[in-house]
């Protein structure tokens, strides 16, 4: 009985290695083999076939098949458990033969494209989530699928070459695409682009054409004004040309949109503190103290320090007057303690020159005002008439004839330098220049006979009665008397 089993599985259609009893599949109604005899396991026949034992379970479509499908021949050994083996490679091993990373044994379908794409580093996102797979992977049959690499220039060298706005190839732009788009999203809108050397921060944060004109990106000025030349141009309160404002416009505003809140830091360290110290947060807009919106080297202080408060507060102040040049010129930085006074200089204000108004003598500014009297007294020497001072070649050193109290009693060093007449003889002998001086346009011309007893001439003759070379006239007199005595 041995023998003819061993004789039997030697004469088995399903190969010498194939060690199964007949029996354990086949019945002796027929060769004919039930499926569930060899998807499962039959629990009446434990030792019978079951293909879930192998290294290729049944599953999905696999169950309903009929062996010969797959075993070919008799000879179960010789069926390869590779997908190629019985299914035509339709992709051409465009993506391997190894159907089962993209198939299921379900059906064809392919509905995980988005995490096989991942897998393979390049995911669809945004945009390209909404293609279909010919429409990147284009072949003659739709069904290669080569590699096409995972740069967005695989696909877009086209749209980077037909582009004009602006020209990516004439401005030699990168074709590396996401450095400027952004594939999460849909379009080719640009807001990926590493901006970082100008930051598209508040009113910047536009579009690109807004800056970028004609289509030109490079060499574009980061200087405020090459954009916003036309806003400097417009603008009226203030009016920025008229004021001859700078035109660095990061001067006053930031990159706000709507060109507010606007200041001037600078402000406190080249003109007047108005963003510290006693000034700070006491003004609301430039009119405030500039009141004249075409000039603003012009200010008011006056506008807030009202009298009669302020002259009460400067009672004996020195040199005081109430005007805003005055003001600023004693209170350069706005406080009381730091005020400027006058006498501490090399000029102190003294007779007529206490409370005059500063911008009389201060016209230029106050730093490096002149001392000497002509150079704010030279119309003074000009205008006058008795004597007149320029046709008589007087010296423009006011002080040597006028003190600072007041232009008359004008006294002058007669007596040193030419005739005493502040004393001896003559002390008290006239009263005005033209007593002596007739030609008042000319000084160096004097008259000695037209006063007191010397304009008589029979007179004058008899007091020099025997003196030799004597003559009636003024020239004459000088000559013998240079001090006015006898």
């Amino acid at each position: 009985m041995v023998a003819w089993s061993v004789f039997l599985l030697g004469q088995s259609p399903h190969g010498g290695d194939f060690v199964l009893n007949c029996a354990d599949c086949h019945n002796p109604e027929g060769w004919s083999i039930s499926s569930e005899s060899w998807k499962t396991n039959n629990p009446s026949q434990p030792k019978s076939f079951s293909h879930s034992k192998t290294e290729f379970p049944l599953e999905g479509a696999h169950q309903v098949l009929d062996c010969k499908q797959c075993h070919t021949s008799l000879v179960f050994a010789q069926a390869s458990s590779d997908c190629v083996s019985c299914h035509t490679d339709m992709h051409e091993q465009t993506v391997g033969d190894d159907c089962k990373r993209c198939h299921d044994s379900d059906s064809w379908t392919i509905d995980r494209i988005p995490e096989l794409h991942e897998r393979n580093g390049f995911p669809l996102i945004g945009a390209h989530d909404q293609l279909t797979c010919v429409e990147c992977h284009q072949s003659a049959s739709n069904l290669r699928f080569n590699r096409i690499g995972n740069e967005c220039v695989n696909c877009h060298r086209q749209d980077y070459e037909n582009t004009q706005n602006p020209d990516h190839s004439a401005a030699g732009y990168s074709d590396n695409c996401m450095e400027c788009h952004n594939p999460s999203k849909g379009g080719w809108g640009v807001d990926n682009f590493n901006h970082g050397f100008f930051p598209l921060v508040g009113g910047h944060d536009i579009s690109c054409e807004k800056c970028h004109t004609g289509g030109t990106f490079a060499n574009l000025s980061a200087d405020c004004v090459t954009c916003h030349q036309e806003d400097y141009n417009n603008t009226q309160s203030p009016n920025h040309t008229v004021l001859q404002f700078s035109i660095d416009c990061a001067s006053c505003h930031t990159t706000a949109p709507e060109w507010t809140p606007a200041n001037f830091p600078d402000h406190d360290g080249l003109y007047f503190p108005i963003y510290s110290g006693e000034h700070k947060g006491e003004w609301d807009q430039c009119i405030d103290c500039h009141t004249n919106p075409n000039n603003y080297a012009e200010f008011s202080c006056t506008n807030c320090h009202t009298n009669p408060e302020t002259n009460d507060d400067h009672g004996g102040v020195n040199g005081y007057v109430y005007s805003n040049n005055a003001c600023f010129a004693c209170h350069p930085n706005g406080n009381e303690e730091d005020n400027f006074n006058h006498d501490g200089t090399n000029f102190p204000l003294k007779g007529g020159h206490v409370g005059v108004d500063c911008n009389s003598c201060h016209t230029n500014g106050f730093a490096g005002t002149p001392t000497d009297c002509n150079s704010c007294h030279n119309d003074d020497y000009l205008g006058t008439t008795n004597p007149n001072h320029a046709a008589a070649n007087f010296p423009t050193d006011c002080a040597q004839c006028h003190n600072e109290g007041a232009w008359t009693p004008a006294t002058f060093d007669h007596d040193a330098q030419f005739f005493p007449i502040y004393s001896g003889k003559h002390e008290g002998e006239w009263d005005q220049c033209v007593d002596c001086h007739t030609n008042p346009n000319d000084f160096s011309t004097f008259s000695c006979i037209d006063c007191h007893e010397h304009n008589n001439s029979a007179d004058l003759a008899d007091d020099h009665n025997g003196v030799s070379g004597y003559s009636y006239e003024s020239t004459a007199c000088y000559s013998c008397h240079p001090k006015g005595e006898e």
